[in-house]
């Protein structure tokens, strides 16, 4: 499975941003990794670096599987890492969903 990590120019991409989201990804996610080829994480500063607020860091989602359409899955939080968190479940219930559906066919 590939990862790749994006962020806003309000957000700091730092290599120990990369390898925190790695292992969350890798602890959410790993139960699927021989179909899914790539995941994109991409965060955002709604409101920029300046201001802070409710769902102020957004982190989006996108796992692309095998033979199948690209799944997303978002959410909003006042910290980066439960933003990630957030849609990391998200994307879990889809994809439980999802495939549980294609298993049984």
């Amino acid at each position: 499975m590939q990862l790749l990590v994006s962020t806003d120019n309000h957000i700091s991409g730092r290599a120990s941003l990369t390898r925190r989201v790695e292992a969350a990804v890798k602890t959410a996610l790993g139960r699927f990794g021989d179909r899914i080829t790539r995941i994109d994480v991409h965060f955002s500063d709604q409101n920029n670096a300046a201001k802070s607020g409710v769902d102020d860091k957004r982190c989006v989602i996108e796992a692309r599987l095998a033979g199948v359409q690209p799944v997303t899955a978002s959410d909003g939080s006042e910290a980066l890492f439960q933003a990630l968190n957030g849609a990391l479940r998200k994307l879990q219930s889809i994809l439980d969903h999802m495939l549980g559906k294609r298993d049984r066919r």
